[in-house]
Order: structure tokens, then sequence, then C-alpha cells
């Protein structure tokens, strides 16, 4: 029986997709790529699929746009059944699903306007319209002034922004983006986010998002779901998924994004470098907020921060401080014990216990 997904929060949004006990395998007696998947991702939403790498996030792209069926289960696009459909009906379904792939898949025999304007010629569009829709395009994109340049010419944000044009082309009502920034450097990485923002609350399109970046889903992606070994383990807002991580995966997940309870390998790293003992506070929006340093300070000490830092999760702060607290020996002990007791608060043992 597969694990109970934690889920948090409502879904109160129609569905653009949805599995239900979906599995997946490629060949009879091969082990499932995919296995019992449950997820509904609702219209308009942007959300992230993280895990791994072999977790199953591109098999799971795959199947919403159609280039694989599911094994067992149900994938559910606008309400319509992948499983059942004939060719022509994915064929015309996956012109409503644009996609954005890490290596870009650009035609280097083709100019940006060529690239953009393929998608148009394959549906039959005419090419009057297709001129125009080309140069709508890349004037959303922001390279409208690189419509005859080719690919070999393009910086790497280039060539996704030409990427992202060519899969709105058809004005598709889901844009499914693969590792779409794997490739890019962070200050093009974040431009390119804020275009999938942007396209997101201009047109209204569903983005989903896979990744095995977690600063990628941070900074993007309102709700996100993470799989491991085929199986989606943990699910819901953004902010609760990092907050409060129920599956080993997401922990080390959250852990290389946000500032955290520093591990064993840090935390001997911060004693060799700092005689006093160790206290990490929390930092969440949903709990009052713990002054050490005030504590520390009515007994004779001081607390100061050597470790964390307080990331922004929609406008909700998150993260982790790591202090420092050094006072007379007598006080020590009760600044640590008063902070024992609230919440939010990791104390960490010293060296001698």
């Amino acid at each position: 029986m597969a694990p109970e997904v934690a889920t948090r929060g409502p879904d109160v949004t129609p569905a653009a997709v949805e599995f239900i006990g979906v599995a997946k395998r490629f060949g009879k007696n091969a082990p499932n790529v995919l296995d019992d998947v449950s997820l509904r991702i609702g219209a308009g939403e942007i959300v992230g699929i993280i895990g791994p790498s072999g977790a199953g996030k591109s098999t799971l792209a795959r199947l919403i746009n159609g280039l694989e069926r599911p094994t067992t289960g149900q994938v559910l696009v606008d309400g319509r059944d992948h499983g059942t459909a004939r060719e022509h009906e994915l064929n015309e379904l996956r012109t409503r699903i644009g996609m954005v792939f890490q290596q870009f898949n650009l035609f280097n025999s083709r100019t940006v306007a060529g690239n953009v304007g393929f998608a148009l010629q394959v549906a039959g569009v005419a090419k009057s319209r297709r001129r125009a829709r080309v140069a709508e395009l890349l004037e959303f994109v922001g390279i409208a002034d690189r419509a005859k340049a080719w690919p070999s010419a393009l910086s790497g944000g280039q060539k996704q922004r030409v990427g992202i044009a060519r899969a709105l082309a058809t004005s598709p009502s889901i844009l499914i983006a693969d590792e779409a920034t794997s490739a890019l450097d962070p200050q093009t990485t974040d431009d390119i986010l804020k275009l999938l923002r942007r396209i997101n609350s201009d047109l209204g399109t569903t983005i989903v998002v896979i990744t095995h970046e977690m600063d990628v889903v941070r900074e993007v992606c309102g709700r996100v779901a993470v799989l491991a070994d085929g199986r989606l383990v943990d699910h819901g807002e953004v902010y609760d998924v990092f907050a409060h991580p129920h599956s080993a995966v997401t922990r080390g997940l959250v852990r290389h994004a946000v500032a955290g309870v520093p591990d064993t390998d840090l935390l001997d790293t911060l004693r060799a470098r700092h005689r006093g003992r160790l206290l990490t506070v929390e930092i969440r929006d949903d709990s009052a907020r713990f002054d050490l340093p005030a504590l520390a300070a009515t007994h004779g000490g001081s607390a100061s921060v050597i470790h964390g830092g307080i990331a922004d999760l929609g406008g909700r702060p998150f993260g982790a401080l790591t202090y420092e607290v050094t006072a007379p020996d007598d006080a020590i002990e009760q600044i640590v014990g008063e902070s024992r007791s609230a919440p939010g608060v990791v104390v960490h043992e010293s060296r001698s216990r």
C-alpha cells in the first residue's frame, strides 16, 4: 500500500491536470517509474514538481502532454482522460499544452522568428497571421529585436526566451517548464522566473515547473509536489511544505534551499569556531518570534548570530538563525533552560555532553 501523502491546503479551483492512482512502467516486468500518484493541479496555478534525479518528474510531464500514457490509473487534462483518448484527440490536446526545455531544443537552421512560427505552421495557421503572432510573442518575451537572429548568435537566456515564445505560440492553457532554468546562470534564471510569473498573471496560464532546484520552487511556485522513487511524498502550499516537511526527502531538499537547523557536520564546524552555547531559533510567520538576545541580556549575557538566514516565501518570512550564547557560568543554564520551552527553539548540547 502506498504511504499516505501529506497534502496541505484546500484545492478550490477547477483542475487543469489531475492524476488519479497513476502508475507508469516501461516494459511488462520493469519496476514502476511512477507508483500510485494522485495529484491535482488547479487551473491558473504555478505548481512545482520536485525531487531527486530518477524520481519520475520528467515521466510525469510526459504523461501530462500525452507523450506517454499511464500503465494504470487516469490522467485528466481539462477533464479529458488521456488513457482513453484517440491519437487525433491527443494531437489536438497537445496544442493546448506548451513545453519549455532545459536545452532549448531550437532549430539551428531557422531564425528566431522561424523557430517561434514553426508551431503555428504545423497547426495550419495562415502565413499572415503567423507573422503577426510571432511579432506579438517576441515582444512579450522581450526579444523583438532578435527576430532575424540565428540561435547560434543568442545567449542562453535569449534562447530560453525563444523557447518560451514558441511554447506560447498556440495560446496553450498549460505550460510545462521541464528543468527550464537548469542550464542558466543565477541572474538569467531570475529573469526567466520573472517571465514565467508574468505569463501566469497576464495570460492566466497554468504552469507546471519540473525541477530539482528548490530555489526555483521558492521563487515562483504557489504549490509544490515532492516525488521520491516514483511516489508522491508531500504536496501542498510551498510555505507549508517548507515549514513542516513530512518526509526525509523533503527535509533534505528544503535544507539546501533555505537556512534551517544545522546538521551534525555543520554543528561540529560551528562548535570548533565558537566556545559559547549554540541555539537555533526557527523563523516562521505562524509563531511568536523568540527574542534570544533580549533573554541573554537580562541574565548579563549576549547572543550573537553565527549562522543562518531568513528567506521570503510569498511575502512570508522563513528561515532560522543559530546563535552563540555567552554569559557568566551561573547564568548560562538559566538562559538555556528558559529557551528550551520556547516554540521553534533548538538547544544544541555542548561538546562536553
